[in-house]
């Protein structure tokens, strides 16, 4: 085989096969078992922003607010859960990540109480430091950078379960606070809640265990070199471009799932029904977040990326034009089968373009950018609704962003090409023991 044989893509492409198939793989019975506990621990977390989703309007009726201000606590809390995540994905690599989900889970329960006192500055604070900088600060980035290392070749699939924890959430809390909100009234809402998240996350942690040793050697050995440059970039400009992309596309992921009950109620559409809008939206995204992990175990992290953002962006135009209840659940349920790979496929992407040695600093980057971006389409959307008295310009905005993020990733993608240094192998290439 010749040097230009060998710098094609097709070329890489088998050696990285077979390197693959020479290796022996770090997944075990236990890989799934911790991914199951994660997947559970992030199912109970996840549900504290939604308290805020669901009770939007009551929240800025009963505070004397508009509907930016209690839009800003779930945007704080998804903000705080990605700036937190960064130190405390490193606090996990020394101390075990155990401990940092239990610590997430009191501190979530604490700031529930608090937001449920009843004044904006304790909404503000209890969601944005306690339930975001420090709760799931604790939980969301080092369960990705800890389940990551316990997985080779079934990685986009074992990222995409553990991420289905926000859809199961999606799927599982809302009906529930929606009757609980009507019948004892927000604040009684979040005081329960914060018992139901320590009760349920401290347990399930106990089965977070550290990798093995030979999981973690196997990790370290295999991927690219420390220092090498990716995609033909400095690995700092690849991890910029690839956090840019990640910020615009969860921009637009927001906006649906952080205003869609008040968005229902606003043309006449019972709260009950729109709360269940917003249970099939997050109930199709975690079916067909198994789906796209499994595509990204065979295309690679960028490519599927580029896949769930076009969808992403063709389902969120649907709103633009849905009024009708029928309409708009059917545009709800296309949206949740769309966007729901995007985020567990940049994990992907970056345990395949950089060093395992380096996911605890890399992933909370990312996830950072994609946190920010969350945070910031669910404030905006309220912004520009208090603004303009309707939702249509808010998801306009949503497409623009979305838009900007396919251009990126496209530049990433065509790079990839022409460097001939795809990383993700086919699943179907391994061969069976």
């Amino acid at each position: 085989m010749t040097s230009d044989d060998i710098a094609s893509p097709a070329a890489a492409a088998i050696v990285a096969r077979d390197e693959e198939q020479a290796a022996p793989s770090v997944e075990t019975r236990a890989s799934w078992l911790v991914a199951s506990a994660a997947l559970g621990i992030m199912s109970v977390s996840y549900g504290a922003p939604l308290v805020a989703v669901v009770a939007l309007k009551p929240i800025a009726a009963d505070l004397g607010s508009l509907r930016s201000v209690p839009a800003l606590a779930g945007s704080l809390a998804w903000l705080g859960s990605a700036v937190g995540g960064i130190v405390m994905a490193r606090i996990a690599e020394r101390v075990g990540v155990r401990w940092t989900v239990m610590f997430g889970a009191l501190m979530i329960g604490l700031g529930l109480a608090l937001a449920s006192r009843g004044q904006v500055w304790q909404l503000l604070v209890g969601y944005g430091v306690l339930i975001g900088l420090l709760g799931n600060a604790g939980i969301n980035a080092p369960l990705y950078v800890y389940v990551s290392h316990w997985f080779d070749r079934r990685r986009g699939t074992a990222l995409a379960l553990i991420a289905s924890g926000q859809y199961v959430a999606g799927a599982l809390w809302p009906a529930i606070f929606e009757r609980a909100i009507d019948r004892f009234g927000w604040q009684h809402t979040m005081f329960a809640f914060a018992a139901v998240a320590i009760a349920g996350i401290v347990p399930a942690a106990l089965f977070l265990r550290l990798p093995p040793h030979a999981a973690t050697a196997a990790a370290g050995a295999a991927g690219p070199r420390p220092g090498a440059r990716v995609l033909g970039l400095r690995p700092g400009v690849a991890l910029a471009l690839l956090s840019l992309a990640a910020f615009m596309c969860c921009v637009p992921m927001a906006m649906p799932q952080g205003h869609l009950v008040a968005f229902c109620s606003d043309l006449g559409i019972v709260p009950s029904h729109g709360a269940a809008m917003l249970s099939l939206l997050l109930g199709t995204a975690f079916i067909s977040r198994q789906c796209w992990g499994w595509i990204a175990d065979r295309i690679g992290g960028l490519r599927t990326v580029l896949a769930g953002s076009a969808f992403q962006a063709a389902a969120i135009a649907g709103f633009l034009a849905a009024r009708d209840e029928a309409a708009l659940f059917a545009v709800a349920g296309i949206f949740g089968l769309g966007f729901s790979g995007v985020v567990p496929a940049y994990v992907v992407a970056v345990r395949e373009l950089f060093p395992a040695a380096e996911a605890a600093r890399r992933i909370p980057v990312v996830l950072l950018c994609s946190g920010s971006g969350m945070a910031t389409g669910g404030w905006l959307a309220g912004v520009i609704y208090d603004h303009f008295g309707f939702y249509a310009p808010a998801f306009a905005t949503g497409i623009a962003f979305n838009l900007g993020n396919l251009a990126v990733i496209g530049l990433l993608l065509v790079r990839q090409r022409r460097s001939g240094r795809k990383k993700a192998t086919p699943l179907s290439a391994v061969k069976a023991d």
